[in-house]
């Protein structure tokens, strides 16, 4: 079998067009210089949600008189990444991931996980009420639906065990049985479902008014240069202790390096390869001839119906319906997916076939609504190869930190990690005083681990088909 991601995983330079930049700011392309700095405090590659985070928590922590110098390179322009690709949810997971998470590292663990996401939707919610950020930002209730049976119970079980231990984040997350499930979610065929608090919003809209914010004040001494992609690190430090990252505009030198480049970043730190792994995935926008009319939404929803392949929408206030997944038609071919950084390429046929009819087929009174795909667009996410986020000082490198790895969930993590990553840059707080869950902690024995769930993921579902491989 030839691997995809043998090829270095670089953005392409023209990302397809998504729902959310049809929109874009005054930032989109913004440098703050006509030349690139030679040098700074810190830079942070990348400029997505995890860097806007990093930035907004790195000067609320820097609170003596001289704040460093902060640069952020990005490839092409603000949040053009995954962040501005995704299905718009702002979602804690209180069952499903908690339960898996529990099965394998204890329910110590997965509660301290659970509950963090919880923690994020509350930390979001403050701070764009008190910034007044016009994001669309919506917190309402999750219904997250189930068609399996088995993996019904699986979960319920993983679920039911963490309320027992107390887990805070299943207090409020409810549980609805056959019969009940339908009825209440609305969603045909439904065997199971659970709803819990949840939020939606315009994510690129967060970004940038992150941004702004931080540009518009000059005693931040923050810049932004976009179009400017980090082709390569200095195996080493300089005798000052700088690392160097070259650009096609020149080179520039950084006292702490912080990556958020996600599915890209083994193209700059080769021992990534295989340890964040790219991961082509597909959404979708679909209208109806008249919103007014067509049938109320009120929640955000995931269908489940497999351990492995699930469907994510939300409802937004123009009366369309953003929805992202359709996995079942796209993930027994490994090439579309796995180690795929083109977010560019066409989509393929069957995944646009996938999307038209999709609220007919599953929502009850959507029958004759009309509703119809209006676009689709692809995004590339970072799959960790343990399925967990990796944050923290990387091995071996002294002065160069990571925040990546998010697995297609980094919505609920990322907020509360930037916070606790700026301490530790800011402050050397230990990573067991941050606030950052353990296991989410960057180690050596996480690099030199050869297990790629990502890849057993895949080979399970195509076992269970009969597929030799």
């Amino acid at each position: 079998m030839t691997n995809p991601s043998a090829t270095k995983p670089i953005p392409h330079p023209n990302g397809m067009p998504s729902f959310w930049r049809s929109e874009v700011g005054e930032l989109d392309n913004h440098r703050s210089t006509a030349e690139l700095p030679s040098e700074s405090d810190i830079v942070i590659v990348g400029a997505g949600y995890s860097a806007a985070a990093l930035v907004t928590h790195l000067l609320e922590t820097c609170t003596g008189e001289r704040k460093p110098s902060i640069l952020v390179l990005e490839a092409r322009q603000l949040c053009s990444g995954a962040t501005g690709r995704n299905g718009g949810h702002l979602k804690p997971d209180p069952y499903k991931l908690a339960a898996d998470l529990a099965a394998e590292y204890g329910i110590e663990a997965a509660a301290e996980i659970a509950n963090f996401e919880v923690a994020n939707l509350a930390a979001v919610k403050e701070y764009v009420e008190t910034e007044k950020v016009d994001c669309d930002m919506l917190v309402t209730r999750a219904v997250d639906v189930q068609f399996s049976r088995a993996h019904s119970d699986k979960i319920k079980r993983g679920h039911d065990m963490l309320r027992q231990a107390g887990a805070k984040a299943t207090k409020e997350t409810f549980y609805l049985p056959e019969g009940p499930a339908e009825m209440v979610s609305g969603v045909k065929g439904a065997i199971s479902a659970f709803s819990y608090t949840a939020g939606s919003l315009w994510p690129y809209k967060l970004i940038h008014h992150m941004f702004t914010r931080a540009l518009n004040s000059s005693t931040n001494n923050v810049s932004l240069h976009t179009n400017t992609p980090v082709t390569s690190i200095s195996p080493t430090r300089d005798a000052h202790g700088r690392w160097a990252l070259t650009t096609p505009r020149g080179t520039v030198k950084a006292k702490q390096l912080i990556l958020t480049t996600n599915a890209y970043t083994a193209s700059l730190l080769p021992e990534y390869k295989e340890k964040i792994i790219p991961y082509r995935s597909f959404c979708s926008r679909i209208v109806t001839p008249n919103p007014a009319t067509a049938p109320l939404l009120a929640n955000t929803y995931a269908l489940r119906f497999s351990d492995w392949d699930h469907d994510y929408l939300i409802p937004r206030s123009d009366g369309s319906i953003v929805v992202g997944g359709g996995r079942s038609v796209y993930f027994r071919d490994l090439e579309t997916w796995y180690g795929n950084v083109d977010d560019n390429a066409e989509v393929l046929e069957r995944v646009k076939g996938y999307f038209e009819g999709y609220m007919q087929r599953h929502f009850r009174g959507w029958e004759g609504s009309g509703a119809r795909v209006d676009e689709i667009w692809s995004g590339v996410m970072g799959y960790s190869s343990d399925r967990l986020p990796r944050i923290g000082p990387v091995p071996n490198r002294p002065g160069i930190h990571i925040m990546g790895g998010f697995t297609g969930h980094g919505m609920p993590q990322i907020f509360l990690c930037a916070k606790g990553l700026a301490s530790m840059l800011v402050h050397g707080t230990p990573f067991a005083e941050t606030g950052i869950p353990r296991l989410f902690e960057e180690t050596e024995a996480r690099l030199a681990d050869k297990r790629n769930r990502v890849l057993e993921s895949w080979k399970a579902v195509k076992k269970a088909e009969g597929v030799r491989l």
